[in-house]
């Protein structure tokens, strides 16, 4: 059954007559009376009483026209949906997010609903793993994430911007006159890193074992704001990407040098899933950034 066809039914209805409802539809009598014949054989009785030039509703016309009418209205309703969606009157962004990632979306998020207050979102922060995951069963439109490494198939990966990884430290810390530290220097100190689920801890510890090095991790969390609060006591230092950390009159950031100490944010999305014009406006306001 197709939208046409109900079109043509109503139409028929409306005047009881093929000829002026064929007219008004501008086609032709033997094609609006083959689309409705179509239509009754597949619903396996007659909607109209042939009565010589005259045609009258049957009662399975009467019956299957109430129906036809709400169907039309919601396919109506369906393109103005549609039509919003496109046009960013409606509809919603479900946004996954990294820690490291969190000053990335702030502003972005707040331009776009400035100029695009209809969209609803939904942001989820989580490890890059638990973010992956969740895009692979489509429950998120999106993530904001460093995502270095091997790169899965399924996953379309936009680059964003480059960060700097850096040495977190507290501001009273002996580090604290430094202007770069080295890998070699940091694997004596006193680490507190994020949990093993964070692409940071996997990207450091690479790091290390590369340089043939093997930091000293004393405490593992997977709550960012708890890790700078125990960098600040001065008794632990982290590794974090520079754009994660917000100005602090408590900590600092010491670059770290050294080969491929740079980090790439991504904007991750499924390679197949349909992308929704809301994503790709979203995505220029974080590449205005």
């Amino acid at each position: 059954m197709e939208l046409r066809q109900i079109r043509y039914f109503l139409k028929a209805k409306e005047l009881l007559n093929f000829t002026e409802a064929a007219n008004q539809l501008y086609i032709s009598q033997s094609t609006l009376s083959q689309q409705i014949r179509q239509l009754e054989e597949e619903l396996g009785i007659p909607l109209f009483n042939r009565i010589g030039k005259r045609i009258v509703l049957t009662e399975a016309g009467n019956v299957f026209a109430g129906y036809a009418e709400k169907s039309l209205l919601k396919s109506q309703e369906g393109f103005l949906a549609l039509q919003d969606l496109q046009e960013l009157k409606g509809g919603e962004l479900n946004i996954g997010v990294t820690y490291g990632m969190r000053q990335t979306l702030i502003q972005p998020l707040i331009s776009f609903s400035k100029e695009y207050p209809d969209i609803k979102f939904t942001i989820i922060f989580g490890t890059t793993s638990e973010l992956m995951e969740k895009l692979q069963h489509l429950e998120l439109d999106f993530a904001l994430t460093f995502a270095e490494g091997n790169r899965q198939e399924i996953f379309t990966y936009h680059p964003l911007f480059t960060s700097p990884m850096t040495l977190v430290a507290s501001r009273n810390s002996d580090w604290a006159h430094k202007k770069s530290v080295t890998l070699k220097e940091i694997a004596d100190l006193p680490l507190a890193m994020p949990a093993k689920g964070y692409s940071t801890t996997r990207f450091v510890t690479e790091a290390f074992g590369s340089n043939g090095l093997s930091p000293r991790i004393f405490i593992e969390i997977n709550d960012i704001p708890t890790l700078l609060e125990l960098a600040k006591s001065g008794n632990w230092y982290t590794i974090l990407a520079q754009t994660t950390m917000t100005e602090n009159d408590d900590l600092i950031t010491i670059p770290i040098k050294g080969k491929n100490m740079i980090r790439t944010a991504m904007l991750v999305s499924l390679k197949d899933a349909y992308e929704k014009k809301a994503m790709k406006v979203f995505h220029t306001f974080l590449n205005v950034t």
